[in-house]
């Protein structure tokens, strides 16, 4: 790789650091701030009490509730998008099976799309129901990681806040405001923000069709790209406006829009961090967590750059110049440092927004992508959903610490009992379990069957992806999977909602759990949670867990397509 390659992944790496401390210092001011006037304008408008809290079944009731509303909303407006507004194109309703799936994905903060945006949606669905769902599936994220930290803080209280008024402050206060400056840089780059129809324009060499007839004009796509581009990133939904994501020219256009959209992705999981250590009052418990995930970020991240610089056999028989690595599937405006960060960093995080295609990469360079998502999206991960997640992994790391000592494990001053692992464990198990059963009754029944493009490892590995894609909420693809299906609508559909929610419910219960209880200071035998030790012990209990629960599956997928490739 070149000195300019490397400079590339520095600087968007540290300018993601760099903005953790301001950032998170803000979040955290956010959810301690007294109600606002214009704040309370809004609750009056919700019909919610902001001042009456709520028990951690109550929290958990009004987090289901949303999602289910949510959905019926965005499939409400798919299937009824041909008679509404704002359809320039005269797009049609969007299929029953379709609509759920995408109703279901944008609900749940997976963004997985199994159509083509600009030949499927129309500028009110695009803006109404899935630009929406973007900000306020990721404002719930957030929300439940709040009331998880009010669960570590608080001592002896029956209560973890109102839900409607965290979803209300992430969305009025962080995510409003942030996607709205990103917006109007990116539509500066020249992504287009518009509701005039598509362009027709003449082309500067005419063709001919397959029936031999001239074509000589072609119609652009445009449409309000940015503002949804914007909140996609920072919300860490992933979902395009056009049918090739971010490595359409028009979504993302230049070398700036391509750093400022990938630190986006990851900037507010990363300064999460620091928040979640503020409103602990510890700010090196949250150093810790954010050091635990780069320490995991890092490796794979050069895993992945080493890999995908790597010639791939099969091309280099065909006389391909692989000197630049391996291209296929990236954009040469890209390369490959820019298209392996984002592919690393969108599955880090619960993003899934691609500037490449992943199903063209290596074995080993795909294989990495597919890994991170089956760690539970909890290195980063989503906006909310990624800490949570980690924080489960952190109880479930003291519990083991404990055992070898034989002490009650203790996190935050507070003591883990069996009711906080057994919900650990189960917020840990379930994304696993929907992803290898989902696998599972895919390469099983003919419906599941008929949708890989590609024989052997590598289309067992596009299903595998898939379902771990949507088991933990990412929504990246293999995209040689023909997922568009009846069959894959609806049982990746389920299991979006089982990884969602099963991961957000027990998670509240620990809040709730945990909210009750005393604090109990530090002895002798308490395991210092801020320290290297406790680092490498996390580190260790995620990895572990992903390799123990996927390697036997990888191996049937990218580990033997690679050692094919390589005989």
């Amino acid at each position: 790789m070149t000195a300019n390659g490397v400079f590339q992944l520095a600087l968007a790496v540290g300018l993601i650091l760099a903005g953790v401390r301001p950032l998170g210092w803000y979040m955290a001011r956010v959810y301690t701030r007294p109600v606002g006037r214009g704040e309370r304008a809004v609750y009056r408008l919700l019909l919610v009490n902001p001042a009456a809290e709520m028990t951690w079944q109550k929290y958990a009731a009004a987090v289901l509730a949303f999602g289910f509303v949510s959905v019926l909303a965005v499939y409400g407006v798919q299937r009824l998008q041909a008679v509404l507004p704002l359809n320039p194109e005269g797009q049609a309703a969007v299929s029953p099976d379709s609509s759920f799936n995408t109703a279901v994905s944008f609900a749940t903060n997976t963004n997985w799309q199994g159509y083509g945006g600009e030949s499927t949606m129309s500028y009110l669905t695009q803006m109404l129901a899935l630009t929406v769902q973007n900000f306020l599936s990721a404002a719930a994220g957030m929300a439940v990681l709040v009331a998880l930290i009010r669960g570590f803080a608080r001592r002896n209280a029956d209560t973890i806040g109102n839900f409607w008024v965290d979803l209300v402050r992430s969305t009025v206060y962080v995510l409003l405001p942030l996607s709205v400056l990103l917006a109007v840089v990116l539509a500066g780059q020249g992504v287009p923000q518009t509701v005039s129809a598509y362009h027709e324009v003449p082309l500067v060499e005419p063709l001919t069709d397959a029936d031999g007839q001239p074509v000589t004009t072609q119609k652009i796509a445009v449409g309000p790209v940015a503002s949804q581009v914007a909140i996609k990133q920072l919300g860490t939904n992933g979902g395009g406006f056009f049918n090739v994501n971010s490595a359409h020219p028009l979504e993302n256009p230049t070398p700036l829009s391509n750093l400022l959209q990938l630190v986006a992705i990851l900037l507010i999981p990363a300064a999460l961090c620091w928040t979640f250590g503020e409103l602990a009052g510890d700010r090196r418990q949250g150093w810790a967590v954010l050091a635990a995930m780069v320490v995991i970020f890092l490796p794979l991240l050069a895993v992945t750059v080493w890999a995908e610089h790597q010639p791939n056999p099969a091309l280099a028989t065909l006389g391909v110049d692989q000197t630049a690595g391996n291209m296929e599937g990236k954009e040469t405006r890209f390369g490959v440092p820019n298209s392996a960060l984002w592919a690393v960093a969108t599955t880090a995080a619960s993003n899934g927004a691609v500037n490449s295609m992943h199903d063209s990469y290596t074995p080993p360079g795909g294989l990495v992508p597919l890994w991170l998502m089956q760690l539970g999206e909890v290195v980063f991960g989503g906006v909310g959903s990624g800490l949570y997640g980690m924080l489960v992994f952190a109880l479930v790391a003291v519990f083991l610490a404990g055992l070898m000592v034989g002490r009650t494990p203790e996190y935050l001053g507070k003591k883990i009992g069996a009711f906080e692992i057994k919900m650990a464990s189960l917020a840990v198990l379930l994304p696993c379990a929907m992803a290898l059963i989902g696998t599972a009754v895919g390469v099983s029944v003919e419906g599941g069957k008929k949708g890989p493009l590609n024989a052997g490892p590598h289309g067992f590995s596009e299903i595998l992806y898939a379902y771990s894609s949507c088991a933990n909420n990412n929504g990246s693809a293999f995209a040689g999977l023909s997922a568009n299906t009846p069959f894959y609508n609806g049982t990746l559909g389920l299991v979006m909602l089982v990884g969602r929610f099963g991961v957000m419910l027990p998670v509240i219960a620990i809040a709730g759990s945990l909210a009750r209880k005393k604090h109990t200071p530090p002895g002798p035998g308490t395991l210092p949670t801020h320290t290297p030790l406790f680092v490498f012990l996390l580190v260790s209990v995620v990895v572990v867990v992903g390799a123990l629960s996927f390697i036997p599956a990888l191996a049937l997928g990218p580990i033997v397509e690679h050692l094919m490739m390589r005989s």
